[in-house]
């Protein structure tokens, strides 16, 4: 959400880079089906997108009806820095 609490749409296709965190994460996150190739994907055109800590934003996907799949990152003008991947209850996240 930006500073007046509406959410952030985004649609433009950018180079997509991993942390180290983020790719062990993911290596976890197989077994839900969750692949390098969805996070980019996911990434590069967000269904939800709020604002996160220190400006970075968190992607917001449904994996199941009641999970969804967050994902922490850093925009600049050139790329996107993923450098988080998780699951969570949709219900928190609503």
């Amino acid at each position: 959400m930006n500073s007046r609490g509406n959410e952030i749409k985004r649609d433009i296709k950018k180079d997509v880079t991993f942390t180290l965190h983020a790719e062990d994460k993911l290596k976890r996150l197989t077994k839900l089906g969750v692949t390098k190739e969805n996070v980019i994907g996911f990434v590069q055109h967000p269904g939800k997108v709020i604002s996160g800590y220190y400006g970075r934003k968190i992607a917001q996907v449904y994996l199941k009806e009641d999970l969804v799949l967050r994902i922490v990152y850093e925009e600049s003008e050139q790329e996107i820095t993923v450098v988080t991947v998780y699951p969570g209850e949709r219900r928190r996240y609503e």
